[in-house]
C-alpha cells in the first residue's frame, strides 16, 4: 500500500540510492530538485520496494512524477493508481522521459494519452565542450570570455558560506532586474536559491563563484543527477559585466569535472518557456535534449 508522507532531508538517505539506479540525466528526479522546489510544489514521497513514489501539487492539480527505481515498475503504477482514485483526482505522470514511454505503452497500450511538454525538455552538453568551448560555433561565448578576463582582475572559487551574503545580493538584483515577458516562475525559483543557499552543506550541492576584483559576478550550483551527469540547478550573473554568464559557465564546468572527473554530461535544466532562456541555452548547441511528456491515464 502506498503511503505518502511530506519530503524532509531523512529521506535523502533513500532516496539517493534510488536515483542512481535510475541513472537518468533528467533534472526531475535528484533529491536536491525535490528538496529545493518544495515550497512550489508541495511533495509527499513514498517508497514501494526499489522505487520512489513523488505527489506533486501546482495550483490545484496533483500529479506525479514517473516511480524512479529498479525493478519491475507495473505495481509502483498501480499503487499510484489507486491512490488517484482513492483520493478523488485522475493520474497524471509528469517528467516522463522517452526512455519510460516503451513501459507506457507496453503497460497501459491506447489507454494512455501521452503529451509532449517540450518547456519542460532538459538540455543536454558533453561537458569537455562547456570545458574548452571549442569549435566555430562557440566563437561568440570563446569572445566574451577573453574581454572578461582582459577587463577583470578575477578569479573563480568553490562557494562557501562566507559568499552567501554576496550571492543573496545579487540574487535579488537579478529578481528585480526580470521583466514582465519573463518573470513567470521567477519567484518560485528565488526561493528555491535561497533553500539551496540554506541547506547546501546537508543537500551535499556543489557550488562555485566568479569574482571580478571584489564584485561577485557570478555563482552556480548543483549535483550529480547520474554517475556520468551532473545538474546545474541555478547559474546567475551580473548582467552589468560583461562575459560574466559565459565565464561562470566555463570555469564551473572545469570546477566539476576535477571533483567529478567521471561526469561526461552537464544537464542544464529545462527554460521552462521562456524566450530568452531558450536562446541561451540554445546558443551553446546542445548536445542532447532530455525529451519529457505528460501521460494521462482517465479511464483508471
Amino acid at each position: 500500500m502506498l503511503e505518502l508522507h511530506p519530503v524532509t532531508l531523512a529521506d535523502k538517505a533513500w532516496v539517493d540510492p534510488i536515483v542512481l539506479a535510475e541513472a537518468s540525466p533528467s533534472a526531475d528526479y535528484n533529491f536536491g530538485n525535490i528538496f529545493l522546489w518544495d515550497e512550489t510544489y508541495r511533495q509527499q514521497v513514498g517508497r514501494l520496494g526499489d522505487r520512489m513514489v513523488t505527489l506533486l501539487t501546482y495550483g490545484d492539480a496533483p500529479f506525479f512524477a514517473w516511480p524512479i527505481g529498479a525493478g519491475d515498475v507495473a505495481p509502483a503504477l498501480d499503487e499510484m493508481a489507486a491512490y488517484a482514485a482513492a483520493h478523488g483526482f485522475p493520474l497524471v505522470l509528469r517528467g516522463v522521459t522517452e526512455d519510460h514511454l516503451p513501459l507506457v505503452e507496453r503497460i497501459y497500450g491506447t489507454r494512455a494519452q501521452v503529451t509532449e511538454e517540450r518547456d519542460l525538455w532538459d538540455y543536454l552538453y558533453e561537458a569537455e565542450k562547456l570545458d574548452t568551448l571549442a569549435g566555430k560555433h562557440l566563437h561568440s561565448k570563446r569572445n566574451h570570455i577573453h574581454r572578461f578576463e582582459e577587463e577583470n582582475d578575477w578569479r573563480f572559487a568553490p562557494l562557501t558560506d562566507e559568499d552567501i551574503p554576496a550571492c543573496r545580493a545579487l540574487l535579488d538584483k537579478w529578481l528585480a532586474s526580470c521583466g514582465e515577458d519573463e518573470s513567470d516562475g521567477v519567484e518560485d525559483e528565488h526561493r528555491a536559491i535561497c533553500r539551496a543557499f540554506e541547506y547546501r552543506p546537508p543537500l551535499g550541492l556543489d557550488g562555485g563563484v566568479l569574482w571580478a576584483g571584489n564584485v561577485l559576478a557570478a555563482f552556480s550550483i548543483g549535483e550529480l543527477a547520474a554517475p556520468d551527469t551532473f545538474d546545474v540547478h541555478f547559474e546567475k550573473a551580473d548582467t552589468d559585466i560583461d562575459g560574466a554568464y559565459p565565464m561562470i559557465n566555463r570555469e564551473f564546468v572545469r570546477y566539476i569535472r576535477s571533483v567529478h572527473p567521471q561526469v561526461r554530461w552537464i544537464n542544464r535544466e529545462d527554460d521552462t518557456g521562456r524566450p530568452s532562456l531558450r536562446q541561451s541555452k540554445l546558443s551553446y548547441h546542445p548536445d542532447k535534449m532530455v525529451k519529457k511528456y505528460k501521460v494521462e491515464l482517465k479511464d483508471v
